[in-house]
């Protein structure tokens, strides 16, 4: 059996090969790519994406794992062979339901329409990119299709990216942790509020990003094995072993954007620069879910980047760096003014108290274009409507509404609710690190933060997808996903801030 597993290691190294020049292709579209070269690059990676899905899904593999399965039954169950075969035949069982001739349209449309968004929102036009989004979201419910019979049209697609989670256990999730959000959120309206004024003026981008690279590699991201993009809309991408990409949304009148992007992204580069080198090539060689990867850059972006210790440390570096601007703010002020609660209509933006929020927005109006009770034509008054009812606030034009995400031009639905997981997930990992590092808050203020990354390589990142992420969890923090912790974190940290 060994000569078999061999050989099935030697097709998933293909596509993941395969896989990787895809996501170099999609990472020089988001970056360097002139707008001239959409439908070139979309045949590019539309026979790519082909050439992937057919690989993977052969009959040769099929016979492989058919082959393989008992045989992992009588290996550690743990170990890295067992979860490759086990995960492998997930995912195959998954992707044979589709046809190689579909996943390339989706390249295709992918390749075409996310320029078109770009222009959209630059122009703030929706009729830019009403039509490409009409096209991806009849892909979408086909691909749904290809699933039946399911509980619900959104379980396949949340499937993509929490494996084995139900719409309903996130609906539930939600229903209980919006009203505790919303009641905290009308306390902090009615509480003497906070000044950021002093974030809004001019920062020059090079001293920004001189900071800012500054802080990212300090907390463990390795520029020798990846690099930071500028970019319409901030991602991040594995291009293979020793090779992982952020990209940044820069401003010069904000302060905000760069350096909390930045550092969301690092956290979601540093799980991937994290996984075992014996991984790479195979099936396990990614995070193992969306939920659980966000974690880790809602982590650093707001338990560290956003915490008084962090501060209480980085915050001379920054004003000798924008005197002008800061000189006379203190940290005191400074700490208040970045996390200020205040409803907004930019999602990447959003402050801890209202980001979910935002999620749970996206993530009802999809499920309703999915079901068929919403149209694309009527899409942008009822984005302003639902907006209005969870925030208070609507939006002035296209840009700061319907057209603020990239992820529908990429087809990702079912992706959004994971953004909301990961703020759950990060506060319970974090008060599991500390009872391991009693003075983590303290090593934070030292600027000491290998301890954190090292406990995170070793409990999270070096085993790349090896376990489901509710079975991560379990093992790591001895429950499921829950939300008691983030909101009683929420409570702890606006109720200091704004005397509750």
């Amino acid at each position: 059996m060994k000569e078999k597993l061999e050989e099935l290691k030697t097709i998933l190294a293909e596509v993941d090969d395969i896989s990787r020049a895809v996501a170099i292709a999609n990472w020089d579209l988001e970056t360097y790519m002139p707008p001239g070269g959409a439908e070139g690059r979309g045949n590019i990676v539309a026979t790519l994406s082909r050439m992937a899905q057919e690989t993977f899904t052969s009959e040769k593999v099929g016979g492989l794992l058919d082959e393989l399965m008992p045989f992992a039954t009588e290996l550690d169950k743990d170990s890295d062979d067992a979860r490759i075969i086990t995960e492998t035949k997930r995912q195959y069982e998954k992707l044979v339901k589709v046809p190689a001739e579909m996943v390339g349209e989706r390249a295709q449309l992918r390749a075409v329409g996310n320029p078109a968004w770009r222009e959209s929102r630059e122009k703030s036009d929706y009729s830019i990119f009403k039509p490409h989004l009409e096209k991806m979201l009849d892909w979408v419910q086909r691909y749904a299709d290809l699933f039946k019979p399911y509980d619900h049209i959104y379980d396949p697609l949340l499937d993509d990216y929490e494996a084995n989670m139900k719409t309903v256990e996130v609906q539930e999730t939600f229903d209980t942790i919006r009203p505790q959000q919303v009641e905290l959120i009308e306390a902090i309206a009615a509480a003497e509020q906070v000044d950021d004024s002093f974030l809004h003026q001019a920062f020059e981008e090079d001293k920004q990003r001189q900071f800012g690279k500054e802080v990212v590699g300090a907390i463990g991201f390795d520029f020798e094995r990846g690099r930071e993009d500028k970019v319409t809309h901030p991602f991040a991408t594995n291009l293979g072993y020793g090779d992982q990409r952020i990209t940044v949304r820069m401003g010069d009148d904000f302060f905000n954007p760069y350096l909390f992007g930045a550092l969301h992204e690092a956290g979601h580069g540093m799980y991937e620069q994290g996984i075992s080198k014996d991984l790479a090539r195979t099936s396990l060689y990614t995070g193992t879910s969306l939920g659980i990867h966000e974690s880790q850059s809602r982590m650093w972006e707001n338990l560290v980047g956003r915490s008084k210790p962090f501060w209480d440390h980085y915050y001379p570096r920054l004003q000798e760096l924008f005197p002008s601007q800061l000189g006379n703010v203190s940290v005191d002020d400074f700490y208040k003014g970045i996390n200020i609660v205040k409803p907004s209509f930019i999602r990447v933006e959003a402050d801890e108290a209202t980001y979910n929020l935002h999620i749970m927005l996206r993530m009802e109006i999809e499920i309703a274009l999915l079901e068929g009770s919403l149209s694309v034509d009527d899409l942008p008054e009822y984005w302003n409507t639902k907006f209005e009812e969870y925030l208070g606030i609507t939006p002035d034009n296209d840009a700061d509404g319907v057209l603020q995400d990239v992820h529908w031009s990429f087809g990702l639905y079912g992706y959004f609710s994971t953004y909301a997981l990961g703020n759950l997930i990060s506060v319970q990992l974090w008060e599991k690190v500390k009872e391991d590092i009693p003075d983590l808050e303290a090593k934070v203020g030292n600027a000491e933060f290998k301890p954190l990354l090292t406990w995170m390589n070793e409990k999270i990142h070096v085993h790349g997808s090896k376990f489901p992420p509710q079975e991560l969890m379990q093992r790591v923090t001895g429950s499921g996903i829950d939300g008691t912790a983030y909101i009683s974190y929420l409570k702890t940290k606006y109720g200091d801030i704004y005397n509750l």
